[in-house]
């Protein structure tokens, strides 16, 4: 189907397919369980760094550089927006990241964040998972709702490479929760569960972000910098220290550097 023909449809029926392909994307890399009982420290260390490093790509070139494009012409500064937008999106997670009941892969239970909570220790380390989900959802449905008012095959392009370098790192962030949980006693079954679980987020707050877009098209440079914003603080709070713990830390940082790499590809060939 040549690539015009998508831009038929509806971008916020656009949003749901690509954050539904990459909730799939995340629950294959949760399926990793079925075949294997651990993961070894230097693995999960590359695989979390090359995540890292598609968001940090992603944020800029398919995220803040679009916004700062659109922004030129208007009444204000075309930074303005990108600046507000990029603040805004990092004061957000840090909001949820303060409020929203969650504990990361290691720590005993006692060392939860967010608001004290009875909740089971699984719920809580899939819940740290899910948090780094919700900008990347947004980002993706914030892309696709770009096309409503500028249909444009270029911007359609950027959007789907947005949307497959985001799957690419969910694979090896679905294979961080489910393959630790069975190593904590959980069944393969149960540890898969949990790890697509997190990615569930996705499909919502992208559709979400484009309906938004949609709705309110001002809103779109300020929509595409608060999506950078909420991923670099996921990158610098979370991804980038879980990956560099350990004695070999090379290897998160070559997967951070390919990671770039490869989201860069994306966005210029496609886009």
């Amino acid at each position: 189907m040549p690539m015009e023909r998508f831009l038929e449809y509806n971008p916020v029926l656009l949003a749901l397919g690509a954050t539904l392909f990459t909730w799939f994307v995340t629950a294959l890399g949760a399926g990793m369980v079925f075949f294997f009982k651990s993961i070894r420290k230097k693995v999960l260390n590359s695989m979390l760094g090359f995540a890292s490093g598609v968001m940090i790509a992603a944020s800029f070139w398919s995220l803040l550089a679009p916004a700062i494009d659109m922004a030129e012409g208007d009444n204000i500064p075309s930074w303005v927006p990108a600046v507000v937008g990029f603040l805004s999106g990092g004061a957000f997670l840090l909001l949820v990241d303060k409020l929203l009941p969650h504990l990361h892969m290691g720590l005993p239970r006692e060392k939860a964040e967010g608001i004290s909570t009875s909740w089971k220790r699984s719920v809580l380390l899939v819940l740290a998972i899910t948090l780094h989900n919700i900008p990347e959802g947004l980002a993706v449905g914030v892309a696709f709702g770009a096309l409503a008012n500028n249909p444009d095959p270029a911007l359609f392009a950027g959007a789907v490479a947005l949307a497959i370098g985001i799957g690419l790192q969910n694979f090896p962030e679905g294979a961080a929760v489910s393959i630790p949980l069975r190593r904590e006693g959980f069944s393969r079954l149960k540890a898969f569960n949990y790890g697509q679980l997190s990615g569930v987020v996705e499909p919502i707050a992208g559709v979400l972000g484009a309906y938004l877009v949609l709705t309110i098209e001002p809103l779109l440079p300020y929509a595409l910098s608060f999506a950078a914003g909420a991923m670099i603080f996921v990158v610098v709070e979370e991804l980038i220290p879980e990956s560099q713990t350990g004695n070999e830390t090379d290897l998160s940082t070559v997967g951070a550097v390919l990671g770039f790499a490869t989201m860069m590809l994306l966005d210029v060939a496609l886009g």
